[in-house]
């Protein structure tokens, strides 16, 4: 594990650590890496409820209710999808939070429509998701460490946004 992402992860677990809040994560292409990388940091039983890796459409279909039709009419790779797995993954997992990532990561798969290295990152709660798209292909590797990191610091960023620190004054 890069040494950037175990960095990311014990912000988001000083972040996360003792305010009651959960996050989960919904995975395809990463296969586990952001669940990994949160999990490296010992205290993230306090937040984190656990992580489902739905490589294939029919899981992304059963457990984290994506739409069959827009997997039908759009692919696997494609901002609703990412979004839907934010959801699906906040239900399954009854967590506040999720991350989702869903992409191809190469060397093969790609297409001219979405070409290898297209990645779409989501993050964010039942009620709001926002989201990201990578676009570069640096190889499968590569594409996979920084799809990783832009996930946790996109989450970060948007966790630190929504609940802002209470100054001492306030206190």
């Amino acid at each position: 594990m890069e040494f950037e992402t175990k960095i990311i992860s014990k912000e988001i677990l000083n972040t996360l650590y003792d305010n009651g809040k959960t996050l989960g994560t919904a995975e395809s292409c990463t296969g586990g890496r952001i669940a990994e990388a949160i999990i490296s940091v010992p205290g993230a039983s306090n937040y984190f409820k656990g992580g489902i890796i739905s490589y294939d459409n029919e899981v992304k279909e059963r457990l984290l209710h994506v739409s069959h039709e827009i997997l039908e009419n759009k692919t696997a790779v494609c901002e609703e999808v990412a979004v839907q797995m934010v959801k699906g993954a906040c239900a399954a997992l009854n967590c506040d939070y999720a991350i989702s990532i869903t992409g191809i990561a190469g060397p093969g798969g790609g297409t001219p429509e979405i070409p290898v290295g297209t990645i779409w990152i989501a993050y964010g709660s039942m009620e709001e998701v926002r989201t990201f798209k990578l676009t570069e292909d640096q190889g499968r590797d590569t594409n996979l460490a920084i799809a990783t990191n832009k996930a946790l610091k996109l989450f970060l960023d948007y966790y630190k946004e929504q609940n802002p620190p209470v100054e001492e004054t306030e206190k």
